[in-house]
Parts: structure tokens; sequence; C-alpha cells
């Protein structure tokens, strides 16, 4: 037995509408726009009516007639011009839900044909702090990570570091500019090889000699000088670890730390095979790559500049190369700022054109903007880029005003508090940027970060908590098998029902907002549930099991959900 009630109610149709003789491509139910009518409803009849010279009405009452012998449906009624109305029974229903809560992946299918997806996120560089840009990058691919996983697929997750181009050579300069070598380099930590590559980029800016200097030294290390090799490692080491700490107060995880470095040798393949396809160009001391132009006028791609040093473009496109060669990627999805598209486009163009990703799917997921209250990118007070450790310690700031003084809760430990407070800001971070759609911008809201109502992430958190209490209070209770008694859990059971077919869509559409809402929803019911539905004054020892069996799958699914967010789940929750 399937415990995908979509699955189940369109099983049930296929076989109404085959032994009708009607062409069952046409059997599909979906979730009732009016669930005071119906639970499920179907369209079907209405794209027949062409084919089967029938009015669809009549088509509509001839499956209701089938469907009314199926003793799961406590009603069938046919309404307008044909449009199926499909309520199923309380007990069929409670079956699903018992199946649901003994199974631990809750009858969320797998996927048929798991692929292999290598998934491009965060994408920070070296000597630069992570600031809030890096955010939607880190979080949403983090959390399409794990619901790639949770379907089936292998994900592979890439952070693709920057560390090969002109910032390294900036950066040089500005040590030897002021040491007279790079004999004390490797006694630098992150806060002082930022503050040099600050100073480069001043110096850069307004001295063309510094500017070159430096595009001269970044050429030498990529060709291999091996003191300025043996300064690039050590640069690319301490940033790789400030980074992975900023990671890991996120709970953002990638398989793969590798960076535009490990591309170069391949950018040399991929400017091989764009000269024996016929692709190369010579122009203006470059070699470049056209793209065709019949709809819209696109710039040339290019491979290699005339300094000999090869593009960002390229870069990718090598990469790309390598992740089909050595990791056999089925997919890759880039999780960037959407202002990168025409790069992204003009990248997948010129692979489709080398033929080096045959049969892969390139995608390009591009997110707004973290904007402030101004509706403009987000910003600290004195106008600068907002950097991603203050913001995390801002929030953590924020939540920690809500939160009681170790001797104020008794039994509570200041390290308890701590890492509730840690929990409920990282939570509160990633839901505030998860629950909006990927295209889209969003305000920062920090007064919803010790916000335990509304469409945010301590509200969800807070919902785990408070099942967990009941489950405490009522720990001489067994669950038992679910019964249907009253309207408030027939819309929380059916709400649960829906979890498989809401995780697929979130992983088709490449959406976690998708998880956000349906979490909120779930969250709210249960909410309503609880009011209508006392445990401990239930009319009987029975459906006092049950109400507490749909509290337990209730909490389960919210502690899934928020795992596919990227979101941990207190045990409890504290108020000051």
């Amino acid at each position: 037995m399937s415990y995908v009630l979509d699955e189940i109610i369109n099983q049930k149709l296929k076989t109404a509408f085959a032994g009708l003789g009607l062409d069952t491509k046409y059997a599909a139910a979906k979730t009732s726009d009016r669930p005071d009518l119906s639970d499920f409803q179907c369209n079907g009849a209405l794209a027949l009516a062409k084919s089967e010279k029938k009015n669809p009405r009549q088509i509509g009452e001839e499956i209701a007639a089938r469907l009314r012998e199926d003793k799961d449906f406590a009603r069938v009624s046919v309404d307008g011009p044909g449009f199926l109305n499909l309520t199923l029974t309380d007990e069929f229903l409670a079956g699903v839900l018992d199946k649901m809560a003994a199974d631990e992946r809750f009858g969320c299918a797998l996927q048929e044909n798991p692929k292999t997806v290598v998934m491009d996120y965060g994408g920070p560089n070296v000597a630069k702090e992570m600031h809030v840009g890096h955010l939607r990058s880190g979080v949403i691919g983090e959390s399409m990570r794990r619901i790639e996983e949770f379907v089936g697929n292998k994900p592979i997750a890439d952070v693709h570091f920057g560390d090969w181009g002109t910032p390294i050579g900036m950066i040089l300069a500005e040590v030897i500019a002021a040491d007279g070598s790079l004999d004390k380099m490797e006694t630098y930590d992150i806060a002082e090889i930022t503050r040099f590559y600050k100073q480069a980029n001043i110096r850069c800016k307004e001295d063309p000699a510094a500017k070159e200097t430096a595009r001269v030294i970044t050429a030498k290390f990529q060709d291999g000088d091996p003191v300025y090799r043996k300064a690039w490692q050590h640069i690319r080491k301490v940033s790789v670890e400030a980074v992975k700490e900023n990671y890991r107060e996120l709970g953002v995880h990638f398989d793969l730390w590798l960076g535009e470095s490990d591309a170069h040798e391949t950018c040399f393949a991929i400017k091989k095979i764009a000269e024996e396809k016929g692709l190369l160009e010579y122009d203006d001391g470059a070699y470049i790559i056209r793209l065709d132009e019949e709809n819209k006028p696109k710039p040339p791609v290019i491979i290699e500049k005339s300094d000999g040093g090869f593009t960002y473009q390229a870069t990718d496109i090598a990469t790309i190369k390598m992740r089909v060669d050595d990791l056999h990627a089925d997919e890759i999805i880039y999780f960037v700022d959407k202002r990168q598209s025409l790069h992204f486009e003009q990248v997948f163009e010129v692979v489709e054109k080398l033929g080096i990703a045959p049969g892969v799917k390139l995608q390009h997921i591009g997110f707004g903007t973290v904007n402030g209250a101004d509706g403009k990118p987000f910003k600290t007070r004195d106008g600068g880029v907002m950097n991603l450790a203050d913001m995390i310690k801002m929030s953590k700031d924020k939540v920690a005003e809500s939160m009681p003084a170790p001797d104020e809760a008794k039994g509570i430990t200041r390290e308890y508090i701590d890492r509730l407070v840690s929990q409920i800001a990282v939570g509160a971070i990633k839901f505030q940027d998860l629950k909006n759609n990927i295209a889209s911008g969003y305000v920062f809201e920090l007064d919803d970060f010790a916000n335990f109502d509304g469409k945010t992430g301590p509200y969800i958190q807070y919902a785990v908590a408070r099942i967990n209490s009941i489950m405490r209070k009522n720990q001489n209770l067994v669950p038992g098998a679910v019964v249907i008694t009253n309207p408030e859990e027939r819309a929380l059971g059916l709400k649960l029902t829906q979890l498989s077919s809401v995780v697929f869509r979130a992983e088709a559409d490449k959406e976690p907002s998708v998880i956000s809402d349906y979490a909120y929803t779930l969250a709210q019911l249960f909410s309503s549930f609880y009011n209508a539905s006392p445990i401990m004054g239930a009319e009987t020892s029975e459906i006092a099991a049950s109400r507490l069996a749909l509290a337990r799958l209730t909490r389960d699914v919210l502690v899934k959900l928020l795992y596919l967010l990227g979101i941990e789940a207190p045990e409890a929750m504290l108020k000051a």
C-alpha cells in the first residue's frame, strides 16, 4: 500500500477511467481548492469531452458512479460542467496516517532513477571576509542538498573557492611593499591578510603601476613560481579555515573544498578542444569564443586574456568538464546571485558548443538580495557591506534578550542557554531566507529572531518543543491507532499526508520555500488541533491514544522539515 495520498487517489481514478475505456492520462487529482466541499478534485472529464464527443458533465457522472462503488470514498459528487469532488472516509485517512507513522520516511518515496547532482554554492573568496551576500547561497544550497539527498539523489556539494585570480597578486604585492619580501607571509592570520587585501585594493585603483605589479605577480604564481606558490598556499589555507568556521556556525556542509586553482590545468584542455572544433578566435590579443546571436546580441566569451591568463569564464567551463569527467554528474546546479545570469548563459552555451557535458543538465538558480528596511542591499550603519559573522552575532544577541538568566531557569545551565540561543538565531536566519521565493529579494527583519508567533523559524521550533512537552506530560500513555473524531483532526491528518508531494515539488522546482510554507501551515493546523482535541480530557482512552499519535507524527514530520531547511529543532524552548 502506498502512503502517498495523491498516488492512491490517482490510482483509483485510473482504475475508474480504464473501466470506462477513457484515456487514463487525464486521471489525475489535486488537493481541493475548496476543502469545505471535498478533499480532492479531478478535472479530467472536461479534458475528455472533445475526444469522447460527450458533454463533460455526463462523463463526470459516469466516472463518479464508478468511484462511488469504492468504500474508501465517503462522498463523490460532480459540480459545474464536470468537476469531480472526492472526499475520503475518516477510516481510510486514519489508515494512511497509521502507515505513515510506522515508516521512518513517513511514506515518502525515493527517486526511481536517482541522479548524481553536483551543487555549487557558497562561492567565498580568499582573503575576504564573508558578507551577507554569501548568506543566501550557503543557506539555499544547503537546504537543497538535504532535499536532494532525502528524495534519493546523490548530491555532491562543492564550495568552488575563489582562490586563483588577481586578488592573490594584489595581496602578495602589498606584503612585499610593506615587508620587502614574503618571508613573514606564513605568520599572518586571516585578519592581517584581509587588511593587506583592502590596502592593495585601494592602491591598485589609484596607481596603475601597482595594478600592473599585481598582474605580473599573478601571472608568475599561476605559472608555478615556487616563492609565490608557497605564499599563495598559506593565503588559501587560512582563508579556507576562516570560511569553514563561518559555515560551521551556519550548519552548511560541503563535500568538496575545491577552488578555481583546481581547474587551472583543465583550462588548457578547454582551449585545445575549442581550437580543434574551430571555435577559438584570436581577437585583439585574446582568445575568444563567439556565441550565437540570432535572438539577442551576446558578448563573446574570453577564454584566455592578452596576458596569457585564463578568465573566470574559462575556469567555470573547465570546472564543468571536471565535474562531468571526475564526478559523473547528471546535473550541475549553481546557486548564485541572479545578477550573474548572463555569465552562466554564456558559460552553458560554450559548454554545449564544446560538447564536454553531453546529456548533463546545467542550471543556474539565481537568487535575490538580502535587503535592509529601505529595500536596498543590507548594509552596516556606516554604509559598508554587512559582515556575515557580525550578522550572526547580532542575531544571537537579539535572541539572547528573550532568554532567561541561568539563575531564573531551574536546572538550566549557561551552556544549554548558549546552545539554544545559537539554534534559534541560526534557525531564524535560515527560515527568514527560505520562506521567500529564491528569485525574490527580502528584507532582513531582526525582530523576527525572537518572535515566537507568525511565519518565523522560532514559531516552528516552538511548535516542536510544545509537542515534546505534550509527549512528556503524557509519557504513561502509549500512542495508538488514529481515529478521526473532529474537523481539526481531519484537517491536520490531510495536511500530513501531503508530505511526499511537497518534498518532491520542492526538489523539482529547486524551491525550499515550498517546504517552509508547508511547515508553517502544519504548525498552525497542529495548534488548532490541540486546542480542539484535548488528550487528557479525551472522551475515551482510544481517542486519547489517537491524538497522542497524531501529535507525535506531527512532531516527527516538523523535525524532518526543519532538517530539510537546515534548521535544528530544540528539545525545549525558553522565554524570559
